[in-house]
């Protein structure tokens, strides 16, 4: 089975959360989309690509479906639409949209993906992703005043999720590279990691979560992918905490603004199910 609604299950990681060959190449992947060397935004629809790379989790057995999957020969999983929720994909050259978006059709959404602040601003329900540096992707929102767009959105009642360095732009500021402010619309600061564990994390971690509905359906504890060398360590709109050396952030939310320091499209089951979630929340 081929196209965006197409998901490869890999094999799991071995044990300890050790990258597998499977999540060295998504790192390779998102090493590759982490520069932006782009002043402006890309215009239309993102480009098609090769098949989502979903890796299962350790607490997941290979071959196993997700819930309302369906196998297809080749062994890979098509997740089912539950129904056609319009989102709008923000489209920023400081991420790694195209992956993110065949997520988001995989668990029933019908995308705008756009990096046009007008049509940001009139939008319901925004997703914000991003890799890379914080700084970077701040300067690309202000200089497209996307950042503006997106404030008036959530000020209008729109709902939004942040994934990654989209999730940490959602705060008030940032510690990488000097002092950046961020979008203020999750209470708090960004830094770096302060343990002696190695830095960025990448791998594997439990999210402990507290019954947010952008964690329906799914246990405490479940592990998420992470890659990242920031996280916010203090807030008070957390919902959802890992540790990697220290205690840290994971998830948040204030109202109707979201985000997730984890990889949703990278994680699994677990991971399409925060964005069905989201999809689906109202």
């Amino acid at each position: 089975m081929s196209g965006p609604g197409a998901l490869r299950w890999l094999a799991k990681p071995s044990p300890g959360f050790e990258p597998s060959p499977a999540s060295a190449k998504v790192m390779t992947s998102h090493a590759r989309v982490a520069a932006w060397g782009r002043a402006s935004a890309r215009p239309g629809p993102a480009k098609a690509g090769p098949d989502i790379d979903v890796i299962l989790s350790p607490a997941e057995g290979e071959g196993s479906a997700p819930s309302g999957a369906a196998q297809d020969r080749d062994g890979s999983f098509a997740v089912s639409a539950a129904r056609d929720t319009v989102v709008t994909l923000i489209d920023s050259p400081v991420a790694n949209t195209a992956n993110i978006a065949r997520a988001l059709r995989a668990v029933g959404a019908s995308l705008t993906i756009t990096a046009d602040p007008a049509e940001i601003a009139a939008a319901s329900k925004l997703v914000l992703p991003g890799v890379g540096s914080f700084g970077a992707a701040m300067r690309w929102l202000s200089s497209t005043t996307v950042d503006g767009a997106i404030r008036g959105a959530v000020a209008r009642g729109a709902s939004l999720l942040g994934i990654c360095v989209g999730h940490q732009l959602l705060f008030e500021s940032s510690s990488e590279m000097g002092v950046t402010q961020g979008l203020g619309l999750l209470r708090g600061g960004v830094r770096r990691f302060e343990s002696s564990l190695p830095v960025p994390q990448i791998g594997w971690n439990r999210v402990r979560s507290n019954g947010s509905p952008l964690f329906r359906d799914i246990a405490s504890g479940t592990p998420f992918y992470f890659v990242n060398s920031y996280a916010a360590f203090s807030a008070e709109d957390a919902i959802g905490e890992a540790s990697y050396g220290e205690p840290f952030i994971a998830a948040a939310q204030n109202d109707r603004v979201f985000g997730v320091q984890f990889h949703p499209e990278k994680s699994s089951r677990a991971g399409l199910q925060v964005l069905r979630n989201f999809v689906a929340w109202t």
